[in-house]
């Protein structure tokens, strides 16, 4: 008969709480297994039980599909998170500001708007804010962030619209045509009087403005004796509205400076350079001939002669217009009057040209030292070497003015 209490248990062997010990040992309240054949057999293949999870062949099909309902479900709650950013993305960056706002189209109306020297593009931004050119700082940031040539932006007054685009703006900042510059022409052989007259008629800035300017604030070189005469160099330049006159005339003086180490004139020979060279533009017409007159210039210096250049008694008498000199004009007791003193004259006479710069450098090789502009409107001039020769080429000269007796 069997024992009761094996009637819940697979092995027969397992004893129930609270029963005696499970060690094996032979005690009349613990039931053991014998060796009667039960149809237990645990070297033998037990056959499935479906309703049981832990057997051995049934159990790994239901944990497989159980894993894979997990994952499905993660799968789910991933891809439903995924579109639940993307849904409310919007909203965080209206509320952290993660895109920058930005107004559309190209703008109304005109805004000046001033780029200063060093300007960061952070800086510019602002500036275009507070006029109200762009809406925000980020959208013009991140606009020159992508844009190559933004570091070509230059200083200076530029007209734009209010409301633009971050792009529109950054596109009308790289036209030059938005930059408002006054140009002025500065042809060569000018006089610094004449050179601070039309900058002060064409950029606005006070005449007298011009002449408080100091040497040292205009970068004048040591050689120059504190005088600008020499040191304006003729070109174009563009001027923002507003520009100072300091900063105008350092331009002229940082290019006159330039044009010398380009030349590779050392520094103690800039006023020699200039002096001879403003000679060289106010004597003669053609190219060809500059470095003629500079050979002349030297070889009368060198041979102890007075140089009696007419140009420079026209820079005393400050006057243009009509060749040649009067008698009173040459007579001037003035250092620049070449007819009196002998030697180069203490300074420029006017602001030479990079030709005649080049000439004083570079001076033609000739035993010249005699020349005459034998019909001053065409500059056509005869160089030579005796005292005869010139006499010769003179008297062309004197019948040219007396057919012309209005230029001489």
């Amino acid at each position: 008969m069997t024992d009761p209490r094996l009637e819940d248990s697979i092995f027969g062997g397992e004893s129930q709480p609270g029963e005696g010990p499970a060690d094996g040992t032979d005690d009349p309240g613990h039931a053991v297994a014998d060796d009667r054949d039960d149809g237990f057999r645990p070297d033998a293949e037990a056959a499935p039980v479906e309703d049981d999870p832990e057997s051995v062949t049934g159990g790994a099909p239901r944990r497989r599909r159980r894993w894979i309902a997990i994952l499905v479900a993660l799968a789910l709650v991933v891809a439903g998170g995924v579109v639940a950013v993307q849904a409310i993305r919007p909203i965080v960056d209206s509320i952290t500001h993660r895109a920058p706002d930005d107004y559309a189209g190209e703008g109304t109306g005109q805004v000046s708007i001033v780029i200063k020297p060093g300007e960061s593009g952070s800086q510019i931004a602002n500036t275009l804010q507070r006029a109200g050119v762009i809406k925000s700082v980020d959208s013009f940031n991140d606009e020159a962030a992508a844009e190559p040539e933004f570091a070509s932006i230059a200083p200076g007054t530029y007209q734009l619209k209010k409301h633009m685009s971050a792009k529109s703006a950054l596109t009308l900042l790289l036209d030059p045509s938005s930059r408002a510059v006054t140009k002025v022409t500065l042809p060569e052989g000018m006089w610094k009087s004449e050179i601070f007259a039309k900058l002060s008629k064409q950029t606005g800035v006070p005449l007298s403005d011009y002449k408080k300017v100091t040497p040292v604030s205009a970068g004048l070189p040591k050689q120059a004796k504190g005088n600008f005469e020499g040191y304006l160099f003729p070109a174009t330049y563009s001027f923002s509205p507003g520009t100072p006159a300091t900063q105008q005339v350092r331009t002229m003086v940082t290019k006159a400076v330039s044009e010398l180490k380009e030349l590779d004139i050392q520094p103690a020979d800039y006023q020699r350079t200039l002096t001879i060279a403003s000679i060289v533009e106010g004597e003669a017409k053609a190219k060809t001939d500059r470095p003629k007159v500079a050979r002349v210039i030297l070889n009368r210096v060198q041979a102890g002669m007075k140089l009696q250049m007419d140009s420079t008694v026209h820079y005393i008498a400050q006057r243009r217009g009509a060749a040649g000199t009067s008698d009173k004009e040459r007579n001037s007791k003035s250092r620049y009057n070449t007819y009196r003193y002998k030697g180069l004259p203490p300074g420029p006479i006017n602001n030479p040209g990079a030709a005649s710069i080049e000439a004083a450098a570079h001076p033609a090789k000739g035993k010249w030292l005699y020349f005459v502009a034998v019909n001053p409107v065409t500059g056509e001039t005869r160089f030579a070497e005796t005292y005869a020769e010139q006499q010769h080429n003179e008297e062309l000269f004197h019948q040219w003015c007396r057919a012309h007796k209005s230029q001489c």
